[in-house]
């Protein structure tokens, strides 16, 4: 074996297919189906080339003024990074240190167990209910930290405040991460706890509901304390995490707010729609507060299902995972590409 007996062994994260070829319908990433802001391609048309012979700015100061304004929060409120995968990943490094277990559900976003490997940190997955909701007792025992999205992936579901606020306030001696990248679809945002509870930390997406999966943008808001302990790690580990392009187009979407209302208004409209004519064709799902559906069938299985739509040319996400092997998640496009998926459903002559 020799230098290889000192790597460190663990099982990636699998992200959903990047099909090369055109024409498919991509509704397996959850990616926003509609573009950028103007603004941002405004700002982009504008950016100087020039400047990239130098550094950008560590503390992405722009781009921390923008969020601190947008959310009512002080500038030393802010973190940022390369999405909100880096910043997690971070967190996870600063906070998770007991040899006490971290607790996230045993159903959730499956890049939270790769780093729990990757950085050795003990953790447990107390399962969801029959109904796919969190038990908050499960999470008022002692523990090295906790990280719950809100709402969750792959389901959709989105807990209420008062139950996140109980299970904060019920560990004051861990730090509680509040997971939000769908929460702009509906969801309600833990970040006007922050100024009540030093030991929570809301991490937030610009990959989603601000159409910009391709430029990696994330940020987490939490007490002055708890960033301090993040950025100590962050230029500790790189410097210069976010490049300058991230720093100017992320603030230019963040002063559109007309623009990103409007998007996640269109993507939640045909959320709903699709829920409606689903039902019809004899699908069950939670009930998603997402930009995504979690569907399942009566009497066609997911894997069949997903094959089928893969050879249409049609790509959804399928997880061969207990509990949720009969599921597939569903990516909201735009009303033309969902119209598709559900006229193929149709011909299928799926049994009502």
């Amino acid at each position: 074996m020799g230098w290889e007996e000192q790597v460190r062994r663990v099982v990636p994260y699998i992200p959903g297919e990047q099909p090369k070829q055109k024409g498919i319908i991509k509704l397996n990433t959850n990616e926003c189906p509609y573009p950028p802001s103007p603004l941002v391609k405004q700002k982009a048309a504008e950016f100087q080339t020039d400047d990239l012979r130098l550094y950008p700015d560590p503390d992405a100061s722009l781009l921390v003024k923008a969020l601190a304004d947008y959310y009512g929060v002080k500038e030393d409120h802010i973190f940022t990074g390369v999405g909100s995968d880096d910043v997690l990943a971070m967190s996870f490094l600063t906070f998770f240190n007991s040899d006490k277990p971290i607790l996230f559900p045993d159903i959730t976003y499956s890049f939270y167990d790769v780093w729990a490997e990757l950085f050795h940190i003990p953790y447990r997955t107390p399962a969801l209910d029959e109904a796919f909701r969190l038990k908050k007792e499960d999470y008022l025992c002692e523990n090295g930290g906790i990280i719950i999205p809100n709402p969750n992936a792959p389901t959709g579901l989105s807990e209420e405040l008062d139950t996140i606020e109980a299970i904060v306030a019920g560990n004051p001696d861990s730090l509680v991460i509040i997971d939000e990248a769908y929460v702009d679809f509906g969801g309600k945002s833990a970040i006007g706890l922050v100024d009540k509870y030093e030991n929570l930390l809301v991490v937030r997406t610009f990959s989603k509901s601000r159409a910009m999966a391709g430029i990696r943008i994330g940020f987490a808001v939490g007490s002055s304390r708890v960033i301090r302990y993040l950025k100590d790690v962050k230029f500790s580990f790189n410097s210069y995490t976010m490049n300058a392009p991230s720093i100017a187009w992320g603030a230019a979407s963040i002063l559109d707010d007309g623009y990103f209302k409007e998007t996640v208004g269109k993507i939640i409209n045909t959320r709903e729609r699709v829920k409606k004519e689903l039902r019809e064709l004899g699908f069950t799902f939670p009930d998603s507060r997402s930009n995504f559906l979690f569907v399942s069938h009566k009497s066609i299985p997911a894997a069949e299902l997903f094959e089928a739509l893969k050879q249409e040319g049609i790509y959804v996400r399928y997880f061969n995972k207990p509990r949720i092997n009969n599921y597939l998640r569903i990516t909201i496009g735009t009303d033309e590409e969902m119209d598709r998926l559900l006229t193929f459903l149709n011909n299928m002559a799926v049994p009502r």
